[in-house]
């Protein structure tokens, strides 16, 4: 299958190179100094599954230099996405597929919002990877999973074969009856952390160890899953305990990209977790007040950033 990994990032560059070990004809889209580097050396992955080098890597700056795509994985962050449907747009062949692995819970929307609905199915990906240095990428913890389907959860034909597609290429894949609940269970439990892990600058393991930090992400969580009943959302009451459950599995010193971008003085995905919940509370009338002190908080890196 001809593969585009749009953001060959922590994310991109996992299953990128996953999906090009398999036997797929996988380009990888990058920019600067990441793409030379992998351009003259491969994509270098670090893995606790086993390390893998991508060469020669297909590797190019703008999804204009590829013909017949049939499957666009974006790996790119929240706030990009607009740009890149706008970008993709006029190289999608007539059965192009475009999953986004992104966090948050208004991907699909974004990208039917550009770009015909016929292309797009919903998705999301768990895993705790980061750029290492230009070419590496390391997958440092978490089982690389990928969580996709139709946004009408039929189990259609394209999806199945991506189904099998992904199970080849050796990492947990589920195709879901209900992609809108996946979604927001991953929701759930990447804003409980990635907010107030930058808010604090601390680990997961900090966090859990102090009482009053790990019951303030519990009345977050519980913010998101009255949201979610609201919008009718099938999201169980025991989600929150069960995504405390994943979270309490984690290394001690993990911490989410969210939080990571802010420390480093890098644009975030702050508006689309904790402040997609602030503006959903706000248009729903349901009260988020510790998502709310969390994204004022951090507001004003986040305006240093994009400044």
């Amino acid at each position: 299958m001809n593969i585009v990994i749009y953001g060959t990032g922590g994310v991109g560059g996992y299953f990128g190179a996953r999906l090009e070990q398999a036997g797929n004809n996988v380009t990888f889209i990058a920019r600067g100094k990441h793409l030379q580097t992998i351009q003259q050396h491969g994509l270098q992955l670090k893995s606790i599954k086993g390390n893998y080098l991508v060469h020669p890597a297909n590797a190019v700056d703008s999804i204009s230099k590829v013909k017949d795509i049939d499957l666009i994985l974006i790996g790119v962050k929240t706030w990009q996405l607009q740009e890149v449907a706008k970008e993709i747009k006029p190289h999608l062949g007539k059965n192009t597929m475009v999953i986004p692995l992104l966090n948050g819970v208004e991907n699909q929307n974004i990208l039917c919002s550009v770009i015909d609905k016929k292309h797009v199915l919903g998705g999301l990906c768990k895993i705790v990877s980061m750029i290492e240095d230009y070419g590496v990428v390391n997958h440092v913890s978490y089982e690389p999973t990928i969580v996709f389907g139709e946004l009408d959860n039929k189990k259609t034909k394209r999806a199945l074969k991506l189904e099998e597609l992904f199970l080849k290429a050796g990492f947990k894949t589920t195709l879901t009856e209900d992609i809108q609940t996946e979604i927001w269970t991953k929701f759930l439990f990447i804003t409980t952390v990635s907010g107030m892990g930058a808010l604090t600058r601390s680990t997961i393991g900090e966090m859990l160890e102090n009482v009053e930090i790990k019951l303030l992400m519990y009345k977050a969580a519980e913010e998101v899953l009255a949201i979610a009943k609201v919008l009718h959302i099938n999201l169980p009451e025991k989600s929150i305990e069960k995504q405390f459950k994943i979270i309490e599995s984690q290394p001690y010193i993990t911490t989410a990209s969210l939080q990571r971008d802010i420390m480093e003085g890098k644009p975030s995905e702050l508006e689309a977790q904790n402040g997609t919940i602030v503006k959903l509370g706000e248009k729903l009338g349901v009260p988020t007040p510790i998502n709310s002190f969390i994204y004022n908080c951090l507001l004003p890196q986040e305006k240093r950033a994009r400044e």
